[in-house]
């Protein structure tokens, strides 16, 4: 189990399906929508701001290519840059010989599963936007939003937990 989260490929592919998953899904709800569109809402679900739905979409490739940049490019980055640039917690321990390629994969990966992590977030909040444009004024309860919110706000303990835990302890080194 532990070894599947240190193994990018899955939250990767799990990216994916959700960046080809969103895009058959808003593809499919574009045309039905008006050409000014709720975009924002309050803490209780009610509009409070408005803009185009191309400028809508617009906002959400943006932000699926800055994710992509999180999941796929910083990982391809990180292992080629001065060591100096990575702020990690006993860096010369973890960025050292015979450390540096795993320390490179687990970040990948935990990279890649927050990504995904945001990337879900992102998209049940753009949903809650279609969706209230559909069925206005009775959209859908923003309750999920609140809960969608907890949940990942639980995924980000978790995962600074797991990363801090990670590189804060160095491994007693055996005396010889």
């Amino acid at each position: 189990m532990a070894n599947s989260f240190v193994n990018s490929r899955l939250p990767k592919a799990l990216f994916l399906l959700l960046a080809i998953c969103a895009t058959i899904y808003f593809s499919h709800y574009y045309p039905l929508l008006p050409k000014v569109v709720a975009s924002h809402f309050d803490q209780h679900g009610f509009a409070n701001g408005w803009q185009t739905k191309q400028r809508f979409f617009e906002v959400f490739v943006g932000m699926t290519l800055l994710l992509t940049f999180l999941v796929f490019g910083i990982p391809a980055i990180m292992p080629v840059m001065p060591k100096q640039l990575i702020n990690l917690p006993n860096k010369a321990y973890w960025l050292g010989a015979g450390r540096f390629a795993a320390s490179m994969q687990f970040l990948s990966a935990w990279l890649s599963w927050f990504g995904c992590a945001v990337y879900a977030v992102i998209i049940l909040a753009f949903d809650f936007a279609v969706q209230t444009n559909l069925r206005s004024p009775y959209g859908p309860n923003p309750r999920r939003l609140w809960y969608s919110l907890v949940i990942f706000g639980a995924f980000t303990v978790v995962w600074t937990i797991r990363l801090v835990g990670r590189f804060c302890r160095v491994p007693d080194t055996p005396s010889i």
